[in-house]
């Protein structure tokens, strides 16, 4: 055997050392991963779904269930007196938030996407609620002061109001109009701190998108004599028509799972009372409706959605 050869077997057998070891530390993240979903997230889902069937109760050191079949679903969904109408809002309040915080976020993504002094920072503050967005901030910003125990602290949230804009409207003689309009823009006005503080995520989804979109595409449109108008829907809205499916199916996700709704503070305060299998009752039915929604959002969206064909 040349020097060559064996020169060539060594570097051949070193590469596959270095591909060995490339695996091991994938698979070493992989592990990692593996067994934080298999004890945090796995075996408590099996363990609520087997909750929910079950009479449960705390015994030493543990927990004793009774089976009990669909009780604990027929009482959530009879019985209970506060399930039933807090799901109704949850799904109503998605499902006029959802097309705004969309709508927004786009908006807001494309002047992002332009160039002007100060554009990092604007950016950074669009993205800051997704940094701070715990649930006590977001109330002491929202002004629900009592709710966080600085009862005290109410002049804190007076700068931070969110109905100033429907008590301006209302000043100006706007809800005069119709009781029906009157409450959709009041709702609208009131909520619009919680559209803008829910659309950090959305707003970068789209910044993303428009970034891909190559110059070429501007200068032929340019060269064609296309207004900003036409630019928006026969170039910008194609490239991020897709992402649109993918921003709603987040801020659906993120709606139903909010721990400021109604529903998971129903199922929070259950828990709370030691009723694990009502609980998990509502916990299920509530994440069969969120796929429905989900599935039921997808099909829609999927045929508006422009598609790349090689």
């Amino acid at each position: 055997m040349s020097k060559a050869e064996v020169k060539s077997g060594k570097k051949a057998r070193k590469k596959l050392a270095y591909e060995k070891r490339k695996a091991l530390y994938g698979y070493g993240f992989i592990g990692l991963w593996m067994i934080g979903t298999l004890f945090f997230f796995l075996i408590p889902l099996v363990k609520s779904f087997w909750y929910s069937f079950n009479e449960v109760s705390i015994g030493e050191g543990k927990m004793i269930t009774d089976f009990v079949g669909i009780d604990k679903f027929d009482y959530v969904l009879t019985v209970d007196e506060n399930y039933a109408d807090y799901l109704k809002d949850t799904l109503l309040e998605t499902l006029w938030k959802t097309p705004l915080i969309i709508i927004f976020s786009l908006f807001i993504a494309v002047i992002l996407n332009q160039k002007f002094k100060g554009r990092t920072f604007a950016r950074a503050i669009f993205f800051l609620p997704v940094i701070i967005a715990t649930g006590p901030v977001y109330k002491i910003i929202n002004g629900d002061m009592d709710s966080t125990g600085n009862t005290g602290a109410g002049q804190f949230s007076t700068m931070f109001s969110t109905d100033l804009v429907g008590e301006l409207m209302q000043f100006l003689g706007i809800y005069g109009l119709s009781d029906n309009m009157s409450t959709l823009i009041q709702t609208v006005a009131d909520n619009i701190f919680g559209i803008v503080w829910s659309a950090g995520i959305q707003i970068l989804i789209f910044l993303a998108a428009l970034q891909n979109i190559p110059p070429s595409a501007k200068e032929a449109a340019q060269m064609e004599g296309a207004t900003a108008w036409e630019y928006f829907w026969k170039i910008t809205f194609p490239y991020v028509s897709p992402f649109i499916l993918a921003n709603l199916i987040f801020t659906v996700i993120d709606s139903f799972t909010s721990p400021t709704n109604k529903v998971m503070g129903r199922i929070l305060d259950m828990k709370e009372d030691w009723k694990f299998g009502e609980a998990s009752a509502m916990a299920w039915i509530y994440f069969g409706i969120v796929l429905i929604a989900i599935a039921i959002v997808s099909a829609i969206v999927n045929k508006f959605i422009y598609y790349e064909v090689d």
